[in-house]
């Protein structure tokens, strides 16, 4: 029998009757011959009583920062009640189910409370519960250290608990179930003929996560990668295929896979004429942990951005360091992404021309094997994202 991990996150939660819908795909699983392993996020988004979010807002912001390991220990019991509520719902229906605390399921992390790494899993619990003939449904988000406090592991680190219990038990697959049908070719919010995506590499949708899409962490994608496990991204809410990463896909005959883009950057332009000063403002922003992309180092100058909200760190950066710079806000950043870029000529000029009719200014490009990226102000992204999807007819 083959294991398969069924990440739920917090919308799939919720409530009742979206909690029968999940109810419905694990007893889908189970008819097929295959075992459930079910992680499971809290309960709701923002404004739900037990979601992260609100569980957050019942502190002071000091206590926030002075407190990280008691924080960890409010912020853990949002995925604890939905095990809980889970294994209720799945008992009647019939199903017998055993709650399993991230500690209890054998994640085990280091003591970076709110942040913390995973440094090993030992599931035999959940062996246990399975041989048993019961399903376990795990919290996700959490892990449990040395000393034996329990720990969080960052936001959006329920998709990273399926992975993780994913390549530990030999899954078969991790399917990660949300509100969408899967990763579509651009937001659908922007991009009104926005098609799904049938299946994709765990390179192009790294690209994806790491470039501002929400639909999976980066860090799952990465642990699915290293241990060759295919994930599914599919939608409580319907009976969609959802999207496939594996390391082999459907060949198709598209260049581009999708499109993405980052909000809220800046770009910051320093002549290098103060050669002394500016060879070591990298050093310095990497110390303060201001993170730097789209870095292009000429001779006369040195461009790279921002996030916004590291601006005024920067600033005091470069005022300590007697460096002159200019700066453009509100800009985005928008990532042309696809395995097949390598290699083929044009796809560059193609973007160019794209954004030159639709008189989009562009400030700055740079390029991988499977992204092209271009920062243009953020009034003309939407446009510009639409002037791309309609050039490579991912529509």
């Amino acid at each position: 029998m083959s294991i398969v991990v069924q990440k739920f996150g917090g919308t799939s939660v919720a409530n009742e009757e979206n909690r029968k819908l999940v109810v419905k795909k694990i007893k889908a699983l189970i008819d097929k011959g295959q075992q459930p392993v079910v992680v499971v996020s809290a309960m709701g988004r923002k404004g739900s009583p037990y979601a992260t979010d609100t569980l957050i807002s019942l502190v002071d912001d000091k206590f926030k920062d002075d407190n990280k390991r008691a924080m960890d220990l409010l912020l853990s019991c949002g995925e604890t009640l939905s095990t809980v509520i889970m294994c209720n719902d799945l008992l009647r229906a019939g199903i017998d189910a055993i709650p399993l605390m991230g500690g209890e399921a054998g994640i085990k992390t280091d003591n970076n409370f709110n942040n913390a790494s995973i440094i090993d899993v030992e599931p035999s619990n959940i062996l246990k519960v399975i041989e048993q003939g019961k399903i376990p449904v795990v919290a996700g988000f959490q892990g449990i250290c040395e000393d034996g406090s329990i720990t969080t592991i960052g936001r959006g680190g329920s998709d990273v608990t399926g992975a993780i219990l994913g390549a530990a038990l030999k899954a078969s697959e991790v399917q990660i179930y949300t509100d969408v049908d899967g990763i579509m070719t651009a937001d659908p919010r922007i991009v009104s003929k926005a098609s799904l995506i049938e299946s994709i590499s765990y390179d192009e949708v790294f690209q994806f996560a790491e470039q501002g899409a929400k639909v999976i962490h980066p860090r799952a994608v990465e642990i699915s990668r290293r241990y060759n496990i295919p994930l599914v991204i599919k939608n409580t809410l319907s009976e969609c295929e959802g999207t496939l990463i594996a390391s082999y896909v459907k060949e198709n005959d598209k260049i581009i896979t999708g499109i993405t883009h980052m909000d809220k950057r800046v770009q910051i332009l320093i002549s290098s004429k103060q050669k002394d000063h500016c060879n070591s403002i990298f050093h310095t922003l990497a110390e303060e942990g201001i993170s730097i992309d789209l870095i292009s180092v000429f001779l006369r100058e040195k461009v790279f951005t921002i996030g916004e909200g590291d601006l005024e760190k920067f600033k005091a950066i470069a005022e300590k360091l007697k460096i002159n710079y200019e700066y453009e806000t509100d800009c985005s950043k928008i990532a042309v992404i696809g395995s097949k870029i390598r290699g083929v000529p044009g796809v560059m000029s193609r973007i160019l021309k794209a954004l030159e009719e639709g008189d989009i200014d562009i400030l700055q490009t740079a390029d991988s094997h499977t992204t092209i990226w271009c920062l243009v102000k953020s009034d003309r992204v939407k446009d510009a994202i639409n002037l791309l999807h309609n050039e490579f007819a991912l529509g």
